[in-house]
């Protein structure tokens, strides 16, 4: 989530200060630290996969084949846990789309901003983009919470704190990262100056 955060913040300079979201991108894009930093995310991103899939393994195995039906009055909740597949799916996609995009092989200095909003331009990639940021907001809405039960960390006493704490996130970035789609869209297809 701190990584979402601070790429949120990052990309929102794209539409509040272009000259910023230049530097900002080529000091990322030139510092020694973002290899390894990548190679944390991406083992962060293969262990998250493997773990849901030996979950999902060992519960078929013991027979668990019910719907997933919530014991509290948490429509919301539900329906992000129910989404899982859907919104896994569509986040990994965009991953993939989103790296070969701006990242493999990454623009030149000074250049991205104007990939970016030639990519945003394309009706595609910018409902691509758009979906990705309600999936991350639907996926951090059920993560927030089921990694605090997942550890042991959830208890009467607190979970109405964490859910709620665990929402307002879910609510920033997913629609964070939606409304900046949306925008830089409309300014690379010029409906927005």
């Amino acid at each position: 989530m701190l990584f979402l955060l601070l790429h949120l913040a990052g990309v929102s300079l794209a539409l509040l200060q272009p000259p910023a979201f230049e530097a900002y991108a080529t000091a990322l894009h030139q510092s020694p630290w973002l290899l390894p930093a990548e190679g944390l995310l991406s083992a962060a991103l293969l262990g998250h996969l493997g773990l849901t899939a030996w979950k999902l393994v060992a519960n078929r195995q013991a027979g668990n084949r019910s719907a997933l039906v919530s014991r509290r009055a948490d429509r919301w909740g539900a329906w992000a846990a129910r989404s899982l597949p859907l919104s896994a799916a569509i986040l990994l996609l965009f991953l993939a789309v989103h790296l070969v995009q701006l990242r493999w092989p990454r623009p030149l200095a000074g250049l991205e901003l104007a990939r970016l909003l030639e990519v945003l331009a394309q009706p595609w990639w910018a409902l691509l983009y758009g979906a990705a940021g309600l999936a991350a907001g639907l996926h951090l809405l059920h993560g927030a919470e089921a990694a605090h039960r997942s550890l042991g960390l959830l208890n009467p006493g607190n979970s109405r704190a964490i859910r709620t704490a665990g929402r307002a996130v879910a609510l920033l970035l997913g629609s964070g990262f939606l409304l900046v789609a949306l925008l830089l869209n409309g300014r690379a297809v010029g409906w927005l100056a």
